[in-house]
């Protein structure tokens, strides 16, 4: 966790560039792939962008599991590389949503689908980042911000919070602010996207997100919202973060983006979610 300064407000970053594979996805996996284990199986499938996909192959090569990844075409380089270094196999597909389709497809023949969009063992691993969050803060955080394209992560820190209310050790859940990409912004309950949306934000890249309806009402039900920013508000957040010595994906200066607009006022203290690290993406 980092302490830092946006527009004058002061914040806490969490680093998730710094897990195994260099994205939060690594908490959902991790869960997922022990669990996977524990069943005995020998082999998995997911369809993802990129770090969902890294994450995977990383932790079933540890597991010894065989993993098939579905990718879209416009994965970016990195991600891709890492995904076969761990030793899975890729297949290309012509968008995010063929992946998708591909992925569940594959699993007729009894291949679990390890989707991190469904998973229920993805959330659990994702609600670790609340505890993380609370442990280094030292108290529960006002308001946590972060990119949002499936939301899962969002829903991970709901349960997460949830749970730490029911365990007395904070009293109140924070207000949860999902930020999405203008050019793609399902979750902000626009009507669904034409096949033409798009973001360079490649991580939030989702135009029809599996579980829309609980996420907005995850966030909503901690007094907080689902934000856009715009693609040029990103760059700048981007640079911004990097000329500060924080190399970050593209997708994670989302989140920056937003608090850099002088009208938010959030309750403190603010974290914020840095969700990958940036050579994830190619510049």
């Amino acid at each position: 966790m980092v302490r830092e300064e946006i527009a004058g407000r002061p914040v806490a970053l969490k680093i998730e560039g710094a897990n195994p594979t260099g994205s939060f996805k690594d908490r959902g996996s991790a869960v997922l792939v022990a669990m996977a284990a524990d069943r005995s199986m020998e082999e998995v499938v997911e369809d993802s962008s990129g770090n969902a996909g890294a994450a995977l192959a990383a932790y079933a090569a540890r597991a010894g599991l065989r993993a098939t990844v579905f990718v879209p075409a416009s994965a970016s380089g990195p991600k891709l590389a890492q995904i076969r270094a761990f030793g899975a196999r890729v297949i290309a597909c012509p968008t995010r949503e063929d992946a998708a389709r591909q992925a569940e497809a594959a699993t007729a023949a009894g291949t679990p689908w390890a989707s991190h969009a469904w998973s229920p063992f993805q959330l659990a691993g994702y609600a670790t980042l609340a505890f993380e969050l609370v442990e280094g803060l030292g108290r529960a955080p006002g308001s946590v911000v972060l990119p949002a394209g499936q939301g899962g992560q969002l829903l991970g820190l709901a349960l997460g919070f949830s749970g730490l209310i029911r365990a007395r050790r904070i009293a109140v859940e924070p207000a949860l602010i999902g930020v999405q990409a203008a050019g793609c912004a399902p979750l902000a309950g626009r009507p669904s996207p034409p096949d033409s949306a798009d973001t360079i934000a490649e991580g939030i890249r989702v135009r029809h997100p599996v579980r829309a309806d609980q996420v907005r009402t995850a966030a909503l039900g901690t007094g907080g919202r689902i934000e856009t920013v715009t693609d040029e508000e990103i760059r700048v957040a981007w640079r911004e973060a990097v000329a500060r010595g924080l190399d970050i994906e593209i997708t994670s200066a989302a989140a920056w983006a937003y608090l850099r607009r002088p009208s938010v006022d959030l309750p403190p203290p603010v974290a914020v979610v840095l969700t990958a690290t940036g050579l994830k993406t190619p510049r």
